[in-house]
């Protein structure tokens, strides 16, 4: 963490674990978000929503931070950035997962776009959370795999999501995501939730193609610590 940043988020994240809560994030994508109706939107999420994610693989300039400034009108839970890339980056939330695509092996995903984003990271009052983010095969594909020209890991190859997983823990990663991908036919299965929280001893969260409360619970159960649900709820 840069010196003189708060970490009260993370902080918050690993306290609610220390008491066996499961935690829900919604993710909104700014680019499908209709600003006009960002309370009827709110009013339809679940009451035990923690936190809210904002972000997409492709939004136009300047519409992350609308959105992000909208959403801050409604409602009181902090807002956590999920960029796709630099201009995604809005002082106006409260963090941000500093994201490493370690399924991927592309340098751009690992690192550039990373120390691209610095010149705007370095002075901000954004919290920030350095996550391993790992894509695992949901049956589609994704936006995320098109822009970043990489392969999601096959749900057959779980000892590959485990060492990933740990790859990412072992270099300072204070978060695993695992993806299954936005429009995913199906989600991470519960036998790879279970055995990546097995083998790693830091938060993990789980995402992608969990569209009912069912599929949710069924993720907590297995081991996620963070649940994140995002089309569901997405306004027509």
């Amino acid at each position: 963490m840069i010196e003189g940043k708060s970490n009260f988020i993370f902080d918050a994240i690993k306290q609610a674990i220390s008491n066996k809560e499961k935690l829900l994030s919604i993710l909104i994508d700014p680019d499908k978000f209709d600003l006009s109706k960002s309370e009827t939107f709110l009013n339809r999420i679940p009451a035990s929503t923690n936190y809210l994610f904002v972000g997409g693989s492709q939004v136009e300039n300047g519409q992350t931070e609308l959105v992000v400034k909208r959403l801050k009108q409604f409602s009181e839970l902090p807002i956590i950035l999920f960029p796709g890339d630099i201009n995604q980056i809005t002082n106006k939330a409260d963090a941000i997962l500093f994201l490493s695509l370690l399924s991927g092996r592309n340098p751009e995903y690992l690192i550039n776009q990373q120390v691209k984003s610095i010149s705007k990271l370095q002075h901000s009052s954004l919290e920030i959370i350095p996550t391993g983010y790992i894509l695992v095969d949901g049956g589609v594909s994704t936006s995320v795999l098109k822009i970043s020209q990489t392969r999601a890991i096959s749900q057959d190859r779980i000892s590959e999501v485990i060492h990933t997983a740990l790859a990412g823990q072992f270099s300072g990663k204070q978060l695993i995501y695992l993806e299954a991908g936005s429009g995913a036919k199906f989600p991470v299965s519960a036998e790879i939730i279970s055995e990546v929280k097995k083998n790693i001893s830091i938060p993990l969260i789980v995402g992608g193609g969990i569209r009912n409360n069912l599929q949710k619970q069924t993720a907590h159960q297995a081991g996620a610590d963070m649940v994140v649900m995002g089309n569901a709820f997405e306004m027509p």
